[in-house]
């Protein structure tokens, strides 16, 4: 089954908890937590004490999304507000020190995962997929909602989903950036079952609307 996780960056900051709610009633499966540090990516967001806040008024699933540097640093404090996976960026540290941070997650019981920009080729994640429960490719530059979909990095989801059937593993393969009723189902193909979307799930008034027809991408 194809996973929706909306990204709460599109969210009505000021009724966050009464729109994952929403989104929950919807069908969506995950929350996608996106953190900025205004260092690693060229922007800031929520953190830490919003992330605790809403674990308080969801059970959803929290995929917290760590677009910071060396976010060694900071993966256990995520754990315990309430993260159900942390996701770290390959390129923001060195391979050893995502391996630790990685570890670390495992370490507090929650799901891990890694991410990819763009530019990062797919072979740079060969050292972590055994370690990981998802993989996240980015289809746009990470740091502002609302781009276009990167097309180019289809061939890059079809490499890792291909690694990841060849090894057997049950590792989620996800995609974010400009993905809608239109994209979702190129990324489908290529091998992506967890997709986030912002605008094209917040930015509509039938939520359940939207929510079916992005889950709609796997037939």
């Amino acid at each position: 089954m194809i996973k929706i996780a909306p990204s709460i960056l599109s969210a009505d900051l000021a009724r966050l908890g009464e729109e994952v709610e929403e989104i929950r009633a919807a069908g969506a499966n995950y929350v996608h937590f996106d953190v900025m540090d205004g260092a690693f990516v060229p922007n800031i967001s929520m953190g830490i004490p919003v992330l605790k806040s809403l674990r308080k008024a969801t059970d959803m699933f929290l995929d917290a999304h760590l677009m910071v540097d060396r976010p060694g640093r900071y993966v256990e404090q995520f754990c315990k507000a309430g993260a159900d996976l942390v996701n770290v960026h390959v390129e923001a540290d060195s391979p050893e020190n995502i391996a630790a941070a990685l570890e670390k997650i495992r370490d507090c019981g929650k799901k891990t995962g890694v991410t990819l920009k763009p530019g990062t080729p797919a072979e740079a994640i060969l050292p972590f997929l055994d370690q990981v429960d998802l993989v996240l490719v980015m289809t746009v530059e990470p740091g502002f909602g609302g781009q276009r979909f990167m097309a180019d990095m289809l061939p890059k989801i079809r490499t890792i989903r291909d690694w990841i059937r060849v090894r057997g593993l049950c590792c989620e393969l996800e995609v974010d950036g400009g993905v809608d009723a239109e994209t979702a189902p190129l990324c489908v193909r290529a091998g992506a079952n967890v997709l986030v979307a912002g605008s094209a799930v917040f930015g509509k008034k039938d939520r359940a609307a939207a929510v079916r027809m992005l889950r709609e991408a796997e037939i």
